[in-house]
């Protein structure tokens, strides 16, 4: 696949901030589901402002950092545990960001920031990862300024489930009980007080879009790795046909001091 039809394939009316951005860039950066994708249209729902401190919780490699820099003008702290700083910052870097986008290893559950701090946090698909846990959303709004925003767009389930589906067997991963439907992410959030849901939705047609990018990533990524595992992928989501999987994305708002 060449360059430009590499670029047909990845641009999509849907989501126009995303196609501006180097589709090759996008794919050597892989680590999961096109996070722009993701990303724009959870923003899209989302207040942000020039200036605002935003947390990117689990950046990765810090595709989603740039991206909130770049189109929003906010400053972003690109927080992972998995991708090291200093790699992280050669990408930002190259993206002329580094005076707006600050890379830090930080453990989810260790945040070393002060409370208050940020005027939203954003995880793109990360925080099934951590955020299951009962206690973490009071956890993380500490770090949120009164009347701040949360923001997460997650691999998701269209509902809750009690078994694995047999059209799923041959590839389910004990890791996909961290996924939840919209429907409990909202109760799960809601119920702890610390944060108000102000919307929750499932994208349309969100699994077609995530084999769309599976398909295309197991013809154009530069590894044999990136490509059977996109292969693989690509046929489980073929199997299901959206009877299971979907993305969820909330966007929350901490209450005012004194309010809502």
């Amino acid at each position: 696949m060449d360059d430009e039809q590499l670029r047909a394939q990845l641009t999509l009316p849907r989501f126009p901030r995303s196609a501006a951005y180097d589709p090759r860039w996008l794919i050597r950066n892989v680590m999961g589901p096109n996070p722009l994708w993701l990303l724009e249209e959870l923003t899209a729902r989302m207040p942000l402002r020039p200036g605002m401190r935003v947390l990117d919780l689990g950046c990765g490699k810090a595709v989603t950092s740039i991206f909130l820099a770049r189109e929003f003008g906010v400053t972003v702290w690109a927080a992972d545990l998995w991708v090291a700083p200093t790699e992280n910052l050669a990408r930002i870097r190259e993206a002329e960001c580094a005076d707006r986008v600050f890379p830090l290893l930080a453990e989810a559950r260790e945040l070393p920031f002060a409370h208050g701090y940020f005027d939203a946090v954003i995880s793109i698909d990360a925080y099934h990862y951590f955020g299951t846990d009962d206690f973490y959303v009071g956890y993380l709004a500490d770090f949120i300024r009164p009347g701040g925003l949360l923001g997460i767009a997650v691999p998701g389930l269209r509902a809750e489930i009690d078994r694995v589906p047999e059209h799923l067997r041959p590839y389910w991963q004990w890791e996909f009980a961290s996924l939840h439907s919209v429907g409990w992410w909202r109760r799960h959030w809601e119920l702890t007080g610390k944060v108000g849901v102000l919307d929750a939705w499932e994208q349309d047609d969100g699994w077609r879009y995530w084999r769309h990018w599976c398909r295309v990533c197991a013809q154009a990524g530069e590894d044999e790795t990136v490509r059977e595992a996109s292969r693989h992928e690509a046929r489980m989501l073929d199997a299901d046909e959206g009877r299971t999987f979907t993305f969820a994305l909330l966007v929350a708002k901490k209450p005012e001091v004194g309010g809502t």
